[in-house]
């Protein structure tokens, strides 16, 4: 059993002893402390929304968590199944003090979360979320008396809404897409992109859908992360049914990756690269990425005048970057697509709607929009290391070795050679160094890797 707690959720299997897996005490005891932490920020509002994806366990997770705001005088909207990005959008909707979305993501089906948002739909940052495990910690709760309890109602339009502001986006060209008559198939992966994704596309004009592990039940047909390992079923259907394109997302439908025409994998690093070339030609500005994602983004952005920046792996440091930047689009390498001005979240809905007005307006097949962007590969890898490790020597012995190239030491280690680079950084639940390499060949990408393996063992 696990329970990871951290400053931007806790996440945890379901079962076990208090403290040692998300059981329901551990639901109560974090929900709480959220709840407190929110009341005493003073919002008008006493408004939170709760949400979850299609997890076995969300039903139940949920009830515990709208009793525990409840008993502390909050009033919660529930929004049942839904999305991440949904919930996101429902704390603008209902001008909510905050949002709770129940969620553990790409997580296999044991796990869950509860993800804390701010006032404006957004991840809690790194000093609110300490403030809330402290909290915690200190079992410092107030619980209202019973004329005091908070309300418990319903909210079954905030996936409607969401697709209306999509729908809405100036961006968005539902008349392009409805006239390419686009037969897609959608791996819903048993969870909310079962309803979502149809739902957004029938909104966006494609009638003719075929959707892969349609029932909402949490019994994953796959490894729920989106990755080419786990899509061969997704690859070989869009082949059979001579579809125009495969559309695969993650149990809450915040990351987002696609398969093209002939059955191969469009790379979920190239989501985001895709979507970027189409807002850029549109709309002059800049870009930002976590920086273990490709460069082909910093390729595009230069290629219509903007500046590309790089930001430390995490939804919220990317968009702390944006803000910097005035980026009119960002995300993530795996496939987290943020757009700005309709919220600052990952968001695969707006994702689909702005790649298929690009598909139809470039008149492209999917296959070849994708060859439109240069190849480059990337190495994910990791290297164990021992108790008692000292990562400040290891990241020295590193950086001094390579101290002729440029670096970047935000997050972790990032190093540019001409054409190439290396990101290393610690992982902040294991003893362990991930180790991301890109390049233009693939072998290129590993023998860096390897290097790079290499230095940090001669460290130890």
């Amino acid at each position: 059993m696990a329970l990871i707690r951290s400053i931007s959720g806790i996440r945890g299997t379901i079962g076990g002893k208090v403290g040692e897996g998300l059981s329901p005490l551990d639901i109560v005891k974090y929900t709480a402390a959220y709840g407190t932490w929110l009341l005493q920020q003073n919002h008008s509002s006493k408004k939170v929304i709760v949400g979850r994806d299609g997890r076995i366990s969300g039903e139940m997770v949920q009830n515990i968590v709208v009793s525990t705001l409840n008993a502390l005088g909050i009033d919660v909207v529930d929004v049942g199944l839904s999305t991440t990005p949904t919930v996101e959008m429902a704390v603008g909707f209902e001008q909510a003090a905050g949002g709770i979305i129940l969620t553990a993501s790409h997580n296999p089906k044991e796990w869950n979360a509860l993800k804390l948002l701010n006032n404006k739909g957004e991840f809690i940052n790194a000093t609110d979320g300490q403030k809330v495990l402290d909290i915690a910690e200190a079992n410092d709760f107030d619980f209202v008396s019973v004329d005091k309890l908070g309300s418990h109602t319903k909210n079954e339009t905030a996936l409607q809404q969401h697709i209306d502001a999509i729908v809405k986006y100036p961006l968005v060209d539902v008349a392009a897409i409805t006239n390419k008559n686009f037969k897609i198939v959608v791996d819903a992966i048993n969870s909310s992109g079962a309803f979502a994704v149809p739902q957004l596309l029938k909104a966006l004009g494609v009638e003719n859908i075929v959707v892969l592990n349609g029932e909402v039940n949490g019994q994953f047909a796959h490894n729920p992360e989106p990755l080419p390992q786990h899509l061969s079923g997704l690859c070989q259907e869009v082949d059979r049914q001579k579809a125009d394109l495969g559309i695969a997302v993650d149990p809450d439908v915040d990351r987002l990756c696609f398969v093209t025409e002939d059955g191969l994998l469009f790379g979920e690093e190239y989501t985001l690269v895709a979507v970027a070339d189409y807002v850029l030609k549109h709309r002059k500005g800049n870009t930002v990425s976590n920086m273990s994602s490709t460069r082909a983004l910093k390729d595009v952005t230069v290629k219509h005048g903007g500046a590309y920046t790089p930001s430390a792996v995490g939804e919220v440091n990317v968009v702390n970057k944006m803000k910097e930047t005035n980026a009119v689009i960002g995300g993530e390498g795996n496939g987290g697509i943020i757009v700005p001005d309709l919220h600052y979240g990952r968001d695969a809905l707006i994702g689909i709607a702005l790649f298929l007005t690009h598909l139809a307006k470039e008149n492209k097949t999917s296959r070849q929009l994708r060859n439109s962007y240069p190849d480059y590969f990337i190495s994910k890898n990791k290297i164990d290391l021992n108790a008692g490790f000292n990562i400040e020597k290891i990241f020295a012995h590193v950086k001094s070795k390579y101290k002729n190239h440029p670096m970047n030491t935000e997050d972790g280690l990032k190093i540019e050679f001409e054409n190439d680079w290396v990101h290393l950084r610690t992982s902040n639940t294991e003893p362990i160094i991930r180790i991301y390499s890109e390049s233009n060949f693939s072998t290129t990408a590993d023998n860096i890797a390897k290097r790079m393996m290499q230095d940090i063992s001669e460290a130890l």
